[in-house]
């Protein structure tokens, strides 16, 4: 069953396809929204198909009843045959992948589930970025994908030292773009964790700068990169080391997202993309915000604009987050993530994907009242994780509270 249904701008189509893994795949067109309403939330669209590129939204191992698979190597299938559906319904096929995010609530389950991804991805497999979190909406795995439409210049690159075991490329280049898998802070050869923190996010950025020079760029073309880390690298020594490698005030867009494990034991890992075409890339910054040695607000790959993370900080002399809630908190996020797309003349319309973090998973319901507010009955494709335990939500002297949320996003300009 399909309803098609038209916004006023015209380049944008929604389309509603009932899904599962079994469920023959629907043709759309480029610009359209898909829509699962047989086990999707109806605030996200389980995928939007962007004209050159298909974003997905993170998938979990429920069957299109709602049930679950029995075991864990089950709801892996499960997982990846509701993206294979997604996929398909776009009129592509796996083939087509380029990036996936897989998402566990126990990373010791890692090897399991790089295992069943060489069983979908036997060929030229995506680049792939796998994290321990503490919470997923539909326990115990979550996965998103991006997929590109042309396969006339997808190819995997390789750098020296790769583990050849791994079942996702180190990185996939596209027409455009190269996607870059999580590199972490682990030898590549040995595995070996440095005991020093500054070491070990040096050696995560080497690992994806090896990658970046195999595909003949460098740190200057990244457009976003997303630093995910444990307790135990220090932000400040993260971010010191990390300014070293990126022109001041033109650095990539950023997520950088604490997680509760990595695999091989790793405490950091870089993942991102970057533009073929230097002259196709372009930082955004609203005027009265100050450049920054790492992060800019936004930056351009083309037409496609990759947003930082933001919350609920209200930022001035006297900024931070005030709000006690995380319905009130993302109300402040929407509006620092609006200033962003209006520095680029774009607005909520043209977001075609977000990554939401939140503090705690119960709070998903009402965080999903308000974040429906900014996007109407097509809104773009969604991933939401809970990265860690719960913080206490208590002020601190100046009337601080704790961030409860982040959103980060992806918007393209049609």
């Amino acid at each position: 069953m399909r309803r098609n249904c038209r916004k006023l701008r015209p380049q944008f189509v929604c389309v509603v396809v009932l899904l599962s893994a079994a469920v023959a795949a629907q043709q759309i067109g480029a610009g359209s929204h898909v829509q699962t309403s047989a086990h999707a939330n109806r605030f996200y669209s389980p995928a939007v198909d962007a004209g050159d590129y298909i974003y997905i939204s993170g998938q979990g191992p429920q069957r299109a009843d709602g049930s679950l698979p029995a075991n864990f190597g089950e709801q892996v299938h499960q997982a990846l045959d509701n993206v294979k559906a997604i996929v398909e319904a776009a009129g592509l096929k796996l083939d087509n992948v380029v990036y996936t995010q897989a998402y566990l609530e126990d990373i010791n389950k890692y090897d399991e589930v790089n295992k069943i991804f060489g069983e979908y991805f036997a060929k030229t497999p995506p680049a792939r970025a796998l994290l321990g979190v503490a919470r997923v909406p539909k326990s115990p795995i979550e996965i998103n994908v991006v997929a590109v439409r042309n396969l006339a210049e997808r190819r995997a690159v390789y750098p020296p030292n790769y583990n050849p075991g791994e079942s996702g490329s180190p990185g996939i280049l596209t027409h455009d773009r190269l996607f870059v898998s999580g590199m972490s802070g682990g030898d590549p050869v040995t595995g070996k964790v440095p005991n020093d923190p500054a070491a070990q996010v040096d050696l995560a950025l080497d690992r994806m700068q090896s990658v970046l020079k195999a595909a003949g760029l460098d740190f200057a073309n990244m457009v976003f990169i997303n630093p995910y880390l444990t307790t135990q690298i220090p932000g400040r020594v993260m971010n010191e080391r990390y300014a070293r490698r990126f022109e001041f005030g033109n650095t990539p867009a950023r997520a950088t997202i604490e997680v509760s494990s990595l695999p091989g034991g790793a405490n950091i890992e870089y993942t991102g993309v970057a533009v073929r075409d230097l002259q196709q890339r372009r930082a955004i910054r609203p005027k009265n915000m100050p450049p920054s040695p790492t992060a800019s607000p936004c930056v351009f790959a083309g037409d496609t604009l990759y947003c930082s993370a933001k919350d609920g900080f209200i930022p001035g002399p006297h900024g931070g987050v005030y709000a006690t809630t995380t319905q009130h908190q993302l109300r402040q996020t929407m509006r620092n993530l609006l200033d962003n797309l209006e520095e680029a003349d774009m607005n909520f319309d043209q977001v075609v994907s977000t990554n939401i973090y939140l503090d705690d998973l119960s709070d998903q319901q009402g965080f999903e009242q308000v974040y429906a507010q900014y996007f109407g009955k097509t809104p773009p494709a969604a991933t939401v994780v809970q990265q860690l335990a719960p913080t206490e939500r208590k002020a601190d002297k100046d009337d601080h509270f704790p961030g409860l949320e982040q959103v980060s996003l992806i918007a393209v300009k049609r």
